[in-house]
């Protein structure tokens, strides 16, 4: 399991993200802040008379706080610094998110991964060099979810060259941060979304649902919201979709390389499963259960999501003719917008 920048692989698109693009009067007033974070962009709308005067710079500073704790592309930041051994303090981002994924590790028997970083780093998804023919074996010692643990405010690693790549997790992690910020401060009505992760609480400035496109799954298209795959309404939950459509590349050898990696066996994981969006109670659980969803293909998602009523999913695959299909939890039939 792995995902490089969520912002450039991710195929959830905020579509509708303003109540004002519906047709018809706005019936309540809304504020809308956008910025740039964790090498992508935010976008908040937040619905009410309360006032948003200087929301704009405390937000900045939030997730500037969560920048330095949890990027990989910061080599100063709190995560970088554990990777490289230097420090073993963990502050509450990274804590929450390990807690997280350790449970989505242990429920997938270790499909989901967190302790990736050292395949995601090799092939070059975390901002490293790419080896070619990197040798996977000598780097499987050192992936595993048992491998590490929390004591305290520590973090114990088996192994110090055990690493920790939070990508598949970390923006809707953010986005539940934010959401819990704006909860304290009375707000009920307002949708996050970090790099394409969303949580949305309460209702639109039309007092429906927030509406959520999805991009189609397909190579080339690179422009969020060009072309749409289906628009969602959602509610008081987490939403995220992963894909391998946008983030690859191809090797010396002529190897398709994709930024989803299975742990157990250190392979890019390629399959007909295009995009999978999965609405979770937190965006941190949507984010971390798309892509085991990615890893797991499409026979096994279904079955594993059969299993999980707590769990709504949208998947795109692609048939033996490569038409693209469908699957969707009878949950997600519900919230699909006619």
């Amino acid at each position: 399991m792995g995902k490089a920048k969520k912002h450039a692989g991710l195929a959830v698109l905020l579509a509708v993200l303003l109540a004002g693009c519906q047709s018809g009067p706005q019936r309540r007033p809304q504020t809308v802040i956008d910025g740039f974070a964790q090498g992508g962009t935010y976008h908040i709308v937040l619905v009410g008379d309360s006032t948003s005067g200087g929301l704009k710079g405390q937000l900045d500073s939030l997730l500037w706080r969560v920048d330095n704790s949890m990027s990989l592309y910061n080599p100063t930041s709190r995560l970088s610094r554990i990777n490289r051994g230097e420090t073993d303090t963990l502050d509450r981002f990274i804590a929450n998110c390990i807690r997280t994924a350790d449970t989505i590790s242990r429920e997938s028997g270790g499909r989901y991964d967190i302790t990736i970083k050292p395949l995601t780093a090799a092939y070059g998804f975390t901002g490293d060099r790419p080896v070619q023919q990197p040798n996977v074996d000598s780097l499987l010692q050192f992936i595993g979810y048992d491998k590490i643990r929390i004591d305290g405010c520590r973090l114990v690693k088996k192994h110090p060259s055990v690493q920790i790549d939070l990508n598949s997790i970390a923006q809707g992690a953010t986005a539940d941060y934010v959401a819990r910020w704006l909860d304290s401060l009375g707000w009920k009505d307002y949708l996050v979304e970090v790099g394409g992760e969303i949580f949305a609480r309460g209702h639109n400035a039309k007092g429906g649902l927030w509406r959520v496109g999805i991009d189609k799954p397909i190579e080339g298209n690179v422009i969020p919201g060009a072309q749409l795959q289906v628009r969602i309404g959602i509610s008081n939950r987490g939403l995220a979709t992963s894909g391998n459509y946008r983030k690859f590349y191809t090797d010396s050898l002529g190897r398709k390389i994709v930024h989803t990696f299975d742990a157990r066996t250190g392979a890019p994981v390629i399959s007909n499963l295009l995009s999978a969006t999965v609405v979770a109670r937190t965006a941190a659980q949507a984010d971390a259960y798309g892509t085991l969803c990615m890893v797991m293909g499409l026979n096994e998602s279904i079955r594993f999501l059969e299993s999980r009523p707590d769990l709504e999913a949208y998947l795109v695959w692609s048939d033996d003719r490569g038409n693209y299909r469908t699957y969707m939890t009878p949950g997600m039939e519900s919230l699909v917008l006619q």
